[in-house]
């Protein structure tokens, strides 16, 4: 995992960041005279900030973290002020569960202010915090989101130097087939489920289940994405627990080993999250272990309830999506592809501009916006693909889709560096090869549209005689492209449950 790609070293450099962040809220809490309560209470907003702010824009990302407290304090003060009446506490948690996530349909800035506002009401039940403590629990967030702010925009502004990739929109709907409002009602049902069986484990630490099952619904589409998530989050607690016990145990909250390994769990949550949801949920229950030492409550039995309540948690996501408004993971992918494959194709137009001789054109930036998009079809192809799936037919499709899309992507790639010399636009094979690639993408997307292009055969390298050697490698690039997107034709328009045809 941890020689996973991370091209440009921006995970590295972000995960870095996470921890200079964080330690610095922290201390400045510290400094301040707060309680260890309001001190990891800082922590933990910072972590929240520096985690789920991720808005294109340095200047987007600056004004959703000073945004935050606008949803984080009020839920704050009502969750301290429920602290005692647990029916409302938990009636009032679900309403927030159901506005957090229905606020994804703002984008990531909505995404981050639920998360936010969900966190908040999470911490005061992880730290029993009671309404005498809240002006310093609100100075603790105020001073981390300060803190963190001054590392994250002014010392090491990573996207400054090097853009993140653009996230790519969520998918459209209208009415309950909104992802963001069939989502709300899946992960509010989930929550319910969650508390309420949690509940009969642990009066006091139910709340794992809850946030177990919040956190399984971020950046899920469909059935089978949200179960692999669930399982994959067991499996991460089951390990982090483990791992708990030979480590948070024994130190049993010393304060300097204690930071140190809670300094070193920030950087693994921050550098796993994009490849591995389970590695991610490994150094989060270390960390949660640790903290808990901190507290003074460790023990070995409460480790073993967080793997009780995560798996309570688990089990109400997989109720919520398979009850309510589910959405199978052939629809979802089937979105996903198709958006790729139109992405391929306006790439591709832009680089037939280009070539032409058209200056504006630029497949630059279509070609950076696949690659997001072609994660977004591998997290949705994840249970296919997963080693436990049974469906072996619908494994070994999914695995050549997968295939046939990276290499679409590498031509793509290959194609947009070529396009960018300007030497290498006057070849008229270029254009012929291009409006080609643009039929094809358009058969595999309207299978049954009359064709928008010349069906002949594509012309070979070099057929018409030496040209520019960056025409005769832009060739290349659309010869392989053209044979990808026909390959791709088999999997996806035959039945999902028919026997793979080798190509």
């Amino acid at each position: 995992m941890f020689v996973a790609p991370d091209p440009g070293r921006i995970r590295l450099r972000v995960s870095a960041r996470a921890v200079v962040g964080i330690g610095l809220a922290v201390t400045v809490a510290e400094l301040a005279g707060l309680s260890l309560t309001a001190s990891i209470t800082a922590g933990l907003a910072a972590l929240l900030a520096l985690f789920t702010v991720g808005d294109p824009t340095v200047r987007g990302q600056a004004g959703t973290t000073a945004l935050l407290p606008v949803a984080g304090f009020p839920v704050l003060a009502l969750a301290t002020a429920l602290h005692e009446q647990p029916l409302l506490r938990g009636g009032s948690w679900l309403v927030v569960v159901l506005a957090g996530v229905y606020a994804r349909r703002w984008g990531p800035r909505g995404q981050a202010l639920g998360i936010f506002a969900f966190m908040m009401f999470f911490v005061t039940q992880f730290l029993h915090a009671l309404p005498a403590q809240l002006p310093e629990l609100f100075a603790a967030v105020a001073l981390a989101l300060a803190a963190s702010s001054t590392v994250r925009f002014g010392l090491w502004c990573v996207e400054r130097r090097t853009p993140p990739p653009a996230v790519p929109a969520p998918l459209t709907g209208r009415g309950l087939a909104r992802p963001t409002t069939r989502q709300a009602l899946q992960a509010t049902v989930a929550c319910a489920v969650a508390l309420s069986v949690g509940h009969l484990l642990s009066q006091d630490r139910s709340y794992w289940a809850v946030g177990a099952a919040w956190w399984i619904f971020v950046n899920t589409t469909s059935r089978g994405e949200t179960l692999v998530r669930g399982l994959r989050r067991v499996v991460g607690t089951v390990v982090g627990v483990a791992a708990g016990l030979l480590i948070a145990v024994p130190l049993a909250g010393a304060p300097v080993p204690t930071a140190a390994l809670v300094a070193v769990c920030v950087f693994g949550i921050f550098y796993t999250a994009a490849p591995s949801y389970s590695w991610m949920m490994f150094f989060v229950t270390v960390m949660a272990g640790l903290l808990y030492g901190l507290l003074g409550v460790l023990h070995p039995g409460l480790l073993l309830l967080r793997i009780e309540e995560t798996a309570v948690g688990a089990l109400g996501a997989a109720l919520g999506v398979a009850l309510i408004l589910p959405v199978t993971t052939h629809a979802a992918t089937d979105a996903w592809i198709q958006r790729a494959l139109r992405c391929v194709h306006d790439c591709t137009t832009a680089a037939t501009r280009r070539l032409a001789g058209d200056e504006e054109a630029d497949p630059g930036p279509l070609a950076g916006e696949l690659e997001p998009l072609l994660g977004r079809v591998r997290m949705s192809l994840a249970p296919l693909v997963h080693p436990l799936s049974p469906l072996r037919a619908r494994k070994a499709r999914a695995r050549q889709v997968l295939a046939l899309l990276d290499d679409c992507a590498r031509q793509v790639r290959g194609l947009a560096a070529v396009a960018a010399d300007p030497a290498a636009s006057h070849d008229a094979r270029l254009a012929a090869a291009c409006r080609r690639v643009e039929a094809a993408v358009q058969a595999l997307v309207s299978p049954g549209a009359p064709p928008g292009a010349d069906p002949l055969r594509p012309a070979t390298v070099g057929e018409y005689g030496p040209g520019h050697p960056g025409a005769e490698a832009a060739l290349i690039h659309l010869r392989d492209l053209e044979r990808a997107l026909d390959a791709l034709s088999t999997p996806l328009h035959s039945a999902p449950r028919a026997p793979l045809v080798p190509a």
